[in-house]
This record gives structure tokens, sequence and C-alpha cells, in this order.
């Protein structure tokens, strides 16, 4: 046993690389990615450190190039889920009496590798099986991941360290133990530093988990449980499985040793879970603790006093970077109607110079959508404005899945707060905008925090000072990440705690403290050095 008040290094975040032309790192990345498109992978399960095959296979490809097949993953069903229960169960009583600083050592150690000798192979595996560009792999697959197994880390000391106070003759602790059980960690195709994040949060503190990724992210993810061993992760701690929903999912929400889910995707998957752990709460051995960021249908509403180009370029960056393919993109704006014009014209002279295509041409701003269902899904809703009476496509709207699943960045213009893509969240390069009369600044700020059922990102654009006071307090609840005058996309670990109420989720912050007390279960500890001898109080004696 080690013995010392241990301080974790101070977190800073990682520096964002740029990529440019003729650079030592653009050569680097663009060698991985050829490396790895000639690559086609088989993954499989791995279960308490073992590789599992069941020979029921789906392909990985890539969404830009969808008949370039990157990867098959074996997927786990009922039997490969309970042996994932019993391998996260059998190593939880070694991992939760790992000192604390062991523990964070694993995600210190990972976050040095992925800065340095992984950050090409993380960042490859996710432009070419989720068709992100260079940048948008960069502030996603590396930075951000790097960012919270040191922030994690950080916070996990300073959760140590919250102690009680103690009385004369008495010494209070407080012991923050790990949950009673495992954990399911089940994660989004969108976001590689998700997928790092939602099993390896909970490890961190103690706890066993198992992870369900989204096949459409899977070689990305793959390559991260591979770093999380190389890190030195024990066997067990975390489960790494792939597989079919409707058979996983089951075999870990029926078993009595869930303690946990840690859940980032749709708002309706996020409901079911949530049913059917409300259906069998009286089979647990303890309440098991459910985290969740869902859907979004995240707002830009400009005052009329907000600068047009300012304006232009938070729309055009916040709605169509990543395919719009981010919880928190924009995708609906309330737009004056002094601006409308002059705004519409910037957007544009902007699309106009956008390209889309191959992630491995770095000229292309947008990638693919990620699957032919997004596509068609996409598709229909643009199709269904353009012969709408209520909207109409003002900008974009071209669809060819010929060779990949590409959806050029849309403007959809509707006549009423109401029209369907106002509300419902598409997950795609489309923006819906409506514009308002100017003098109806208030009521429309009204409908924008009444109208959707989610609350998970929004900005305000406005100069006048009052105005943004105004917004900020109408739309108070309207989002749980706010921006004033930014786009509200772009949440930094430890600078904006990300995440949303209502339909979109339980809030629990990822980025911050405040995710990792959600897997701790505190002991409150008295230790009486004297105790007392005599039964009586001296308030029983006699006048």
């Amino acid at each position: 046993m080690t013995h010392g008040v241990f301080q974790v290094p101070s977190p800073v975040n990682d520096p964002v690389r740029g990529y440019a032309p003729g650079s030592s790192e653009r050569k680097s990345l663009q060698s991985e990615l050829s490396r790895q498109a000639g690559l086609c992978l088989d993954i499989p399960l791995i279960i308490g450190g073992k590789e599992v095959r069941t020979g029921r296979t789906e392909k990985v490809v890539m969404p830009h190039d969808h008949g370039h097949v990157l990867a098959n993953v074996h997927m786990a069903g009922k039997a490969e889920a309970n042996l994932a229960v019993e391998a996260a169960t059998s190593a939880r009583a070694a991992w939760e009496r790992t000192p604390w600083h062991e523990r964070c050592g694993v995600l210190l150690r990972a976050a040095e590798l992925l800065a340095g000798p992984w950050r090409d192979r993380i960042n490859a595996s996710t432009m070419l099986g989720q068709s992100k560009t260079a940048h948008q792999a960069e502030i996603d697959a590396a930075c951000e991941i790097v960012d919270f197994f040191r922030f994690n880390a950080h916070f996990a000391q300073r959760i140590y360290a919250e102690q009680p106070q103690s009385s004369p003759g008495v010494w209070n602790r407080l012991e923050h133990r790990p949950l009673d059980g495992f954990v399911l960690a089940i994660t989004p195709f969108n976001f590689t530093s998700i997928a790092a994040n939602l099993p390896s949060a909970p490890a961190l503190m103690g706890n066993t988990a198992i992870w369900k990724p989204a096949t459409t992210s899977v070689l990305s993810n793959y390559y991260l449980m591979r770093l999380f061993e190389a890190a030195g992760m024990p066997a067990g701690v975390i489960n790494f499985l792939p597989g079919i929903g409707s058979q996983v999912g089951p075999a870990c929400l029926e078993d009595k040793r869930l303690a946990g889910v840690h859940f980032t995707g749709s708002t309706a998957t996020f409901g079911s879970i949530w049913s059917t752990v409300g259906a069998n709460i009286s089979r647990y051995a303890q309440y098991p603790r459910l985290v969740g960021e869902t859907g979004g249908k995240d707002f830009v509403f400009a005052h009329p006093s907000a600068d047009p180009q300012a304006l232009a370029v938070a729309l055009v960056r916040g709605a169509f970077e990543y395919q719009g393919q981010k919880c928190s993109a924009a995708s609906r704006a309330y737009l004056p109607r002094s601006m409308w014009t002059d705004v519409l014209a910037r957007m544009q002279a902007m699309l106009r110079e956008i390209k889309l295509g191959d992630v491995r041409d770095f000229t292309n701003f947008c990638g693919a959508v990620i699957d032919a269902k997004s596509f068609a899904q996409l598709k229909a809703a643009i199709e269904a404005a353009r012969s709408s009476k209520d909207a109409k496509v003002v900008l974009g709207g071209g669809c060819d899945d010929r060779k990949g699943w590409f959806v050029e960045p849309t403007v959809i213009e509707a006549l009423s707060p109401s029209y369907a893509t106002m509300c419902t969240e598409l997950f795609g390069p489309v923006l819906t905008v409506h514009v308002y009369e100017d003098g109806r600044f208030a009521q429309t700020l009204e409908e924008c925090a009444t109208r959707s059922e989610y609350a998970l990102t929004g900005a305000i654009f406005a100069q006048d000072r009052a105005a943004v006071e105004q917004a900020s307090t109408a739309l108070r609840f309207a989002a749980g990440n706010f921006y004033i005058n930014d786009k509200p996309t772009g949440a930094v670990v430890g600078q904006q705690p990300f995440g949303g109420s209502r339909a979109s989720g339980t809030n629990d912050k990822a980025g911050s403290i405040l995710n990792l007390l959600r897997w701790v279960s505190p002991r409150s500890i008295k230790e009486t050095f004297v105790p007392p001898l005599d039964w009586r109080y001296p308030f029983l004696g006699k006048d």
C-alpha cells in the first residue's frame, strides 16, 4: 500500500491541431487514413478481457463511400450480454479496492497515449467510419477525449477530498464508494468522445461497466477499447459489447445487479429504458442511477440589433458542421424580418463556397450523413417542405446517395413557428428559420421557449444588452447550455459543462464534477475516540 496525499496533474484543455497544408500533422494523418482505408477489420466483442466472436456480423462502411467496407463487427445477443454481466461482476471487487489514484493513473496514461502516438489512429477511424472532417475529428476524438480523461481525474480527486466537519473527540469521514453493481453505458455514433466518456467516467469512480457502442461508430470505438487496454485498464472493468439492442438491452436492464445507466441517444430509446427500469424496480438490489443526454431541437434567436455577419457565420457553422449531426446543432432559428434578406444573402454566399464529399479530401467542409435511414428521413423532410404551403426551401436541398449518403446544407423558411421541422429533431444538415415581425420580439421568445419539448442548447444574438437580458430570462428553461453571441455548439470540457433537461435528458453535465457525483454512493463514517460509559444525560438530574 502506497501512502501519501496525492495530487493529480492540473488539467488543461488539449490544444487543437490545425492540419494546415504542408504541416507534419496533416501528412501523418493522411498516411493513417490511407492505411486504415486499406484494411477490413474483424471486430470482436471483448468480455472479461477476452475476444468473443459470435459469427453474427454487421458491416461497417464509410458513409461517404458506402460501398467501401471498413470492418465486420460481431454482434452480441442475450447470451453474450449475460457473459458481460458476469465479467463485470467478477472484476468489481478488485477494481473498487484499487486506490483512487491508481484508477486515475489509467485514464491519465490513456490521455497521454491519445495526445501522442494514438492520435492519428483514433482520428482517422472517426473520419472514415463516421464521416467527420479532420477538424471535427480532432476536436472530438482527440481533444475532447483527452480533456475528459484529464479533467475527470481532477474532478475525482475533488470528490474524494470532500469531507465533513468533526466535533471534539469525534472523527467524521465520508467515503465515496462506487455503486453496488454494474453500469450499462450506451453510446451514440456522433461523438467518439461520448463513447470514451460514458463507460470510463463510472469506471474511474470504481465501477465496472458494460459498454454497448453504436454499430455505426464501432470502428473508432474498437480502437478506443484497445486504448483502454494499452493504458492498463484491467480485464472486465469495461466490457465492449456491440450488439443487437433488443437483446443486449433487456438482458442488462433486467438483471438485479444493474446499478446505473449512462446513456446518450434518442429521447424515445431513453424513455424505453426508463420504462423498463421502472417496471423492474422491485427486482433490483438498489435503485439504478439513470443518466441520459437525449434529443435536441436547438435554437438560435436573433434580436434586430444582432450583428448580421456574426449571426450568419454562427448559423452556417452551428447548423452544418458535421452535417448537423450534433446533439447541440442549430436546427431552428428565429430571425427578425428586418434582417432576414441580408442574413440569407450572407449564408447563401458562404454555402456557395462550402464543399461536401469524401472527408479524406481536406477541402471538404461536410461529409455524408451516417446511414441510409438518416438519409431517407432527411430527404423526406426536405421534399415535404418543398410541397408544403407552410414552408419553402430557400437554400440547398439536394440529396444524392449513389456513392455516399450526401445531403446538401439546407435552409427551410417556415411560415409558422409550429411547422414540423421547427419542432421535430432531424439530426442532419437542415436548418429551419421562422421570420418574425420586429415588434414581436417578446412574443416570439415565448414561442421559442414553449414550442419544443427539448431543452438542450440555444443562443441569443444581440448587441442591445437589454435584449440579451430579456432573452436570457425568457429562455431560462429552454436550454441547459445557453450561448450569447455564439453558435450553440462546441462545449469544452471544464469550461461549459454539457447537458439539458426536459426531453433532452437528466442534465447531469458531462465535463464537470456533477457527472462523476452520479457514479458514487457516499458512506458517512463517525468514529468516537472515547465513547461514554454512563447512559445518563445531565438533564436527568434532580433540581
